[in-house]
């Protein structure tokens, strides 16, 4: 609250199926429901520090200003807002995801939503006054999908996607191809490669 004065409220608490993802350390799939989107945007998780102290209320700092929902490593979740119901109705969107999640799987597959669809949402959530740091300047080229906000802070946390596949890559800019076999002088490459061994033994 400190760290965001606009905030007015604060929950806690070990709702079962974002715990389960706690445990796990399982990132939350992103481009898969639509009120996820536009709601939550991407969740972080924190490191795990033992409960009751500063250094584990410092470990959700890194995380306060680019989400409202925040889950706390082998422990629970904390959301924040403006009051105490916007505050639970974060962890409820997000238990209920994390269920959802965990039954399409039982079911056998989780599917993601295309760039063009994820991209509306994106359109939506800002319409609607919803801030997503995916939509920040200098943020142009992420991979919307792929949990581009919090990924670097993967290998602090042991955060690891071993539940759920990755979804599929949104490529902003493709890549330059490599020259194909008939753009190469064949010949001359072969020249070229011979001479630098000769030159190398003379050097012997």
């Amino acid at each position: 609250m400190k760290a965001r004065p606009e905030l007015k409220s604060v929950v806690h608490c070990h709702p079962p199926h974002a715990t389960a993802f706690a445990i796990a350390r399982e990132p939350i799939p992103q481009c898969v429901l639509p009120e996820v989107e536009v709601f939550l945007g991407d969740v972080p998780i924190t490191k795990y520090e033992t409960p009751g102290g500063q250094p584990f209320a410092d470990t959700v700092l890194p995380f306060v200003h680019k989400s409202n929902v925040i889950i706390l490593a082998n422990h629970g979740t904390v959301s924040f807002g403006e009051t105490v119901e916007k505050a639970y109705w974060w962890t409820e969107i997000l238990d209920a995801y994390c269920r959802m999640l965990m039954m399409a799987k039982d079911l056998g597959r989780v599917s993601y939503l295309g760039e063009q669809k994820s991209r509306e949402l994106l359109d939506l959530k800002t319409k609607w006054g919803f801030k997503d740091p995916r939509t920040a300047p200098g943020m142009e080229n992420c991979d919307i999908c792929a949990n581009d906000i919090f990924r670097d802070s993967w290998h602090h946390t042991g955060v690891e996607r071993k539940a759920f596949e990755a979804p599929p890559a949104i490529i902003k800019k493709p890549a330059a191809e490599a020259p194909k076999t008939s753009d190469v002088d064949q010949e001359a490459l072969v020249k070229a490669i011979t001479e630098r061994v000769m030159a190398a033994l003379n050097q012997k």
